[in-house]
């Protein structure tokens, strides 16, 4: 039996004695969870170096912490199978989010430099846009499945955001606090996408509870 196994089986005992956790067995090894979540964080790191296939990277984090908060078995063939089932269709994604991205940021730079009338306005408003945008992304990349498309994953994102703006502003703030721990000290960018991919996917689990 391998360790994943043996980390479902305890979660799953543990869930029946104390009649918790009983759709999630898998969190109920809360240290083995924190480690789980490293490890997406180190995947989605990996995975992403191509800048295009950031947004696969994080779906096949998602799809892998999924399993494991249902006590199954994810080996790292089934997150490569993940990744190149997102990575078909979800490069050209990649490509519009890192243009958005970079011409935010380019918009932040010029206004932070002041030279601009109304330069506050143009700050706030570009960082406002550049955190949303990050947001739609985790969003997103949450909702994907192998069985659906980008655009359907996309549009599950804006009916969620619609049902349930709290679920909506949690992510907003995980993706402000993991953009701003990873600027304070750059190697905790790996732990902190592994939070947001977890963050993500807690709250599209939220909303569908909530709708239900």
């Amino acid at each position: 039996m391998s360790r994943r196994q043996r980390e479902a089986v305890r979660g799953r005992e543990a869930a029946t004695r104390d009649g918790s956790g009983l759709r999630w067995p898998g969190a109920s090894a809360r240290f083995a969870l924190f480690g789980e979540v490293l490890w997406v964080g180190v995947l989605c790191c990996v995975a992403g170096l191509g800048i295009v296939t950031i947004p696969a990277a994080l779906a096949a984090g998602s799809a892998h912490l999924h399993r494991f908060l249902r006590a199954e078995d994810s080996p790292l063939r089934h997150v490569a199978a993940d990744f190149t089932a997102a990575l078909r269709t979800g490069w050209l994604l990649g490509l519009g989010v890192a243009v958005g991205v970079a011409l935010l940021l380019l918009d932040i730079l010029v206004a932070a430099a002041r030279i601009l009338p109304g330069w506050q306005l143009v700050l706030a408003l570009g960082v406002v846009l550049l955190v949303g945008l990050l947001a739609s992304l985790a969003g997103t990349t949450a909702r994907w499945q192998a069985s659906c498309s980008w655009r359907t994953a996309g549009l599950q994102w804006l009916r969620d955001a619609r049902h349930d703006p709290a679920g909506v502003a949690w992510l907003v703030f995980a993706v402000a606090l993991t953009a701003l721990v990873a600027w304070q000290l750059p190697p905790l960018v790996v732990p902190g996408i592994g939070c947001l991919v977890f963050a993500a996917l807690a709250t599209s689990v939220r909303d569908r509870r909530t709708r239900s």
